[in-house]
């Protein structure tokens, strides 16, 4: 636990605008967007305490295979031990703390760079160097920390609360509607992996993609392409949907005819990850956020395929998503985080409808609530 303290005052005031009632409400302050200290409160209270991607299933289907990352600071390694099941790590050596897995692979046992302490595919101690020297060491007493790991459509995520609720008990219907609009999600494939650095909070990245109320204004290829009379978003627990039609004939973002894929099908699963089909051809993406600072954040947009190699239609997809509508959309959010600095602006009202339509921001307002949440669970620990 860090020594960020969130007074009660400090809580009323971001959220002393915000109302249960979307069409009621203000956003929360944007103090939220800009200092230090939130972000901290939100490694903690959230980060920390949420479900993280990882990968594909078929990255860790055979043993010994891992994949390292950190979360919020924190490093950890994900893998599939000698009798086919997953394990999670914090990735540190019980010696001195040095990590011991980096990147992706394949290895029989783990062993730190450092020492060579040498761990089993289950976490336990095999080999310390020289331990015999030393009195009273009990090498079956050492063993590496354990994190959560759960696959949950056939997509890994490790949380390092340990007395977490399972990604599919918090998620309710969210694994059933995946697989209603992505049944091929098991034979899909990594294909292609986007990253960008851009110079905005995480959470005006997230709030700019909870809602469609800009899509006509700023993204006229893709409001070509799907049918906005269609679009309709819905909130649930810890995520939100956003459905809508394909156009037919043709459009301005990238070419679907014979598109075996005629919706655009998106989830945004809390706190920092949306996961989407788009029109097109088999496909599945997983988009995660994550902060950098409290006014910079790094994107990471992974692509899933029917093969490794994107054919002419999907690499189009993607270029339409690198090279235009990405662009747009850090160009609005960097516009907003530069907005939030001055003091012309610190909350402002959320456009709702009661048809929960693609127009409609109560999705943003989902999110606030789920982040107050987050913030006074803070307060109450300061008190």
């Amino acid at each position: 636990m860090s020594d960020t303290i969130l007074s009660h005052d400090e809580f009323d005031l971001i959220s002393g605008r915000y109302h249960e009632t979307a069409a009621r409400s203000h956003s929360i302050d944007t103090r939220c967007y800009l200092e230090d200290k939130y972000l901290e409160i939100e490694r903690e209270q959230i980060f920390h305490r949420s479900w993280q991607f990882v990968c594909h299933e078929e990255k860790l289907r055979e043993p010994g295979s891992y994949v390292s990352l950190r979360v919020e600071g924190r490093s950890v390694v994900a893998l599939c031990n000698r009798e086919g099941e997953l394990r999670a790590y914090y990735n540190v050596c019980q010696h001195r703390g040095h990590e011991l897995l980096f990147g992706d692979g394949q290895t029989k046992r783990i062993t730190c760079p450092y020492h060579a302490w040498t761990y089993d595919l289950d976490g336990a101690l095999v080999n310390a160097p020289r331990s015999g020297h030393i009195e009273d060491f009990d090498r079956n007493s050492i063993c590496l920390e354990p994190v959560s790991i759960e696959t949950f459509c056939h997509l890994v995520f490790v949380n390092l609360d340990r007395d977490a609720a399972p990604l599919a008990e918090q998620s309710g219907g969210l694994a059933e509607e995946i697989l209603a609009y992505a049944p091929d999600l098991a034979g899909l494939t990594f294909a292609r992996r986007l990253t960008y650095t851009l110079e905005a909070n995480w959470k005006s990245v997230v709030d700019n993609f909870l809602e469609c109320y800009h899509c006509q204004v700023a993204h006229k290829g893709f409001s070509s392409m799907i049918d906005m009379d269609t679009y309709q978003v819905r909130t649930h627990g810890i995520y939100s949907s956003h459905m809508a039609k394909a156009r037919a004939g043709a459009n301005n973002a990238y070419d679907i005819e014979g598109a075996t894929v005629t919706d655009h099908a998106v989830w945004f699963l809390w706190p920092n990850m949306t996961l989407m089909r788009y029109p097109g051809s088999g496909n599945f993406m997983v988009w995660r956020f994550y902060p950098l600072g409290p006014e910079e954040t790094f994107e990471v947009f992974d692509f899933f395929f029917e093969h490794a190699e994107p054919g002419a239609v999907e690499q189009e997809a993607i270029e339409f998503i690198d090279k235009v509508l990405q662009p747009e959309d850090i160009g609005l959010v960097e516009s907003v985080q530069r907005g939030m600095r001055t003091p012309a602006f610190n909350s402002g009202r959320y456009m709702v409808d009661a048809e929960g339509s693609g127009m409609s921001e109560h999705a943003v307002h989902h999110f606030h609530g789920l982040l107050l949440d987050a913030y006074r669970r803070a307060a109450e620990i300061s008190a």
